[in-house]
């Protein structure tokens, strides 16, 4: 959840800030296409409108008042600098001006755009011009340059290049803003689950009462959390209450049989009362490790809990079992550092001590059990690895259930509750459990977070 959190947030600001980009662009290419063809349209009037002028001036006064009024218009240093005028005769030769090449206008006049070489070497200028044939053969050119149209497009494209980056700069701001925002009531949501994950059941995700989606699921969140928790609540309850109502009467009735069994002088009778001694001794196991479960998934870590030396208990727990290993013909080698961690000490040795009496359990006479404890950078890291049948990898998650059994482990004794009791023990205080391959064995990986 964490990783995804900042790939969410950037994910998110990249949507918006791409969304403003894809706005920009496309407003700003409408408003290109819109300004330049006003531009355009504005050019075609001016040019048509010079043109019905100079061809009124052919009408009335002839050949003659036409190619006047054509010289004094572009010897006129106080004329229009980006108009356009040529003349040319029936065969094409050239009165005045210069019509470009291949250009054959009809009778009713025709549009025409061209390159014309600028003065000044540099990108040729545009020319809009109208052509139209006169009476006698010659053919009128009126145009105008679209210099000015250009450069006032290229400003507005650099204005544009301008602005695009302003409002990718403004879009990434946005969207950054955004995503912190969201980022942080994601966040609230993942603090609080991996909380709960923890053991505290009593946490809840804070509300802005704003009403908005994010607060909504948040209620939806807390309510789903009640009614878990109110659930999870009764089931310890009865579980508690069950066990503990059974296991005084099962008491009993091992005392009972405990002492019928230093009476009891038949061998057969006394095979049967040890049996049902041992299958009762097995029950109270149980009823004990389901009070044991109960009780710690009931009460959350406090934060203030005690510092604890783990390779202090490590070498308890290893002194405790080392006259059984010995008697297994099993060698217990350890690797330990010096870790400190904020927990339960009963929790943490119960928990050394299961892992212990499982790989001494399944592990083959004559074979290692290793055990190691060091500092990583995420926490104190546990290892236990043997050499037994180990654990197949798809049972791997099966195992911690309660009464959870391998059909390889039936005949051995257990009642599958105490890996279920080490994962309970290690997520109240946090931590992780991994089971993993030890070629041949099992070896089991316990991460703890520091304090």
């Amino acid at each position: 959840m964490k990783r995804l959190l900042p790939s969410t947030s950037a994910r998110l600001a990249l949507i918006v800030m791409g969304f403003f980009l894809a706005a920009f662009v496309l407003v700003g290419a409408v408003v290109y296409v819109a300004v330049s063809t006003l531009l355009l349209q504005d050019t075609r009037e001016l040019v048509k409108s010079d043109a019905v002028t100079l061809l009124d001036i052919y009408h009335e006064g002839g050949r003659a008042r036409l190619l006047g009024e054509l010289r004094d218009r572009i010897h006129d240093p106080d004329g229009d600098p980006d108009a356009v005028y040529a003349l040319a005769d029936a065969q094409g030769g050239s009165l005045l001006g210069q019509l470009p090449e291949g250009r054959e206008p009809g009778r009713r006049g025709q549009w025409l755009e061209f390159d014309e070489l600028a003065p000044e070497p540099g990108q040729p200028l545009r020319v809009l011009a109208y052509v139209q044939t006169l009476r006698t053969g010659e053919v009128l050119l009126t145009g105008q340059r679209l210099q000015g149209q250009d450069q006032l497009l290229q400003v507005m494209q650099q204005a544009a290049l301008l602005t695009l980056l302003i409002a990718a700069a403004v879009g990434g701001l946005v969207g950054w803003l955004i995503s912190r925002w969201v980022g942080h009531r994601l966040r609230n949501l993942d603090a609080t689950a991996t909380q709960i994950g923890g053991g505290e059941m009593g946490l809840r995700v804070p509300l802005d009462h704003s009403g908005d989606a994010f607060d909504q699921v948040a209620q939806r969140f807390n309510a789903m959390l009640d009614r878990i928790e109110e659930l999870l609540s009764g089931v310890r309850h009865a579980t508690d209450h069950i066990a503990h109502d059974l296991r005084t009467p099962l008491t009993r009735l091992r005392n009972r049989l405990e002492d019928l069994r230093q009476h009891q002088t038949d061998p057969g009778a006394q095979h049967t009362l040890d049996k049902a001694l041992a299958e009762t001794d097995q029950l109270l196991q149980s009823f004990g490790a389901l009070l044991r479960l109960a009780r710690i998934e009931a009460r959350p870590l406090e934060g203030d809990a005690p510092l604890q030396d783990l390779r202090e208990l490590a070498g308890d727990a290893v002194e405790l079992y080392a006259p059984i290993a010995a008697e297994r013909g099993i060698r217990i080698s350890t690797q330990l550092q010096a870790v400190t961690v904020r927990g339960d000490r009963d929790q943490l040795f119960q928990l050394l001590v299961n892992l212990l009496d499982n790989a001494l359990k399944y592990a083959p006479t004559g074979s290692e059990v290793a055990l190691s404890l060091e500092a990583q950078p995420d926490g104190a890291c546990l290892q236990l690895a043997d050499a037994g049948p180990g654990i197949p990898e798809h049972e791997r998650v099966r195992v911690f259930d309660r009464f959870q059994r391998l059909e390889a482990h039936r005949g051995s004794p257990g009642v599958g509750l105490g890996l279920s009791l080490v994962r309970a023990i290690v997520a109240h205080h946090g931590g992780r459990i991994e089971l993993q391959d030890n070629a041949p064995g099992l070896r089991v990986r316990v991460l703890l977070p520091f304090p």
